[in-house]
């Protein structure tokens, strides 16, 4: 190692992207805790039930609660937990090393609250979107948050791409191929319309850039004053 050189081998994450990891995989540790018997006791194996039952998003509900005009704040806030819960530990996973990745350039690029931002915004719209889908399966884990942070890192590629006189159409590869990969498997093995949910909040973090990019909201009005 060269005289002076102190970079870390791990790039350091933004605390915001480390708060918001460790709550998803805390809650998923829990869980496998209370499989064990470790946490709970003998109650611990039905805390992933329990935690469904309690924070999933339910379609169907949200529609009795449009139709009656009541919005119970308990009943409304699933439109956010359902995405900090999972059905099995390699759900979580994949969702932590989406955050992981993904949110360290959001946080970076954009800032910390636009991080978080995008996030909620994406998991109600994801949860809003699935909503006109007619089943009854609840909608449970992170992708359609996620997957905003996929569409927040399109839009960073596609100013990128735009601003090198590239085709900007390049920039929605990776959201083409993986929802490409999600209609395959649903073909051949069959399987819900939640990835409905997961475009609904890549299309949330893609649009919702243009405001919280910086000088997003400026450049926006600017645009909007010139036609």
């Amino acid at each position: 190692m060269r005289p002076g050189y102190n970079e870390r081998p791990i790039n350091s994450l933004p605390p915001v992207v480390i708060a918001v990891t460790l709550l998803v995989v805390g809650i998923e540790l829990a869980f496998q805790l209370g499989r064990m018997g470790i946490v709970g006791g003998a109650a611990g194996v039905g805390l992933r039930l329990e935690a469904l039952n309690a924070f999933a998003f339910s379609p169907r509900l949200f529609e009795r609660m449009v139709e009656a005009n009541s919005y119970p704040p308990r009943q409304l806030a699933r439109l956010v937990t359902y995405s900090v819960v999972h059905l099995s530990f390699s759900h979580m996973l994949f969702v932590a090393v989406f955050l992981l990745a993904l949110g360290k350039l959001v946080a970076e690029t954009f800032a910390s609250w636009a991080f978080l931002a995008i996030l909620v915004v994406s998991a109600i719209s994801g949860a809003l979107v699935y909503t006109l889908l007619p089943q009854e399966t609840a909608l449970v884990g992170g992708y359609p948050a996620v997957y905003g942070l996929i569409g927040a890192y399109t839009f960073i590629l596609w100013v990128g791409l735009g601003a090198a006189g590239e085709q900007r159409a390049r920039a929605f590869t990776l959201i083409a191929f993986l929802l490409g990969i999600q209609l395959v498997f649903g073909a051949l093995f069959g399987g819900s319309l939640d990835w409905i949910a997961d475009l609904g909040g890549f299309a949330a973090g893609f649009l919702l850039s243009f405001v919280v990019a910086p000088g997003g909201w400026h450049r926006m009005l600017e645009k909007l004053r010139q036609r």
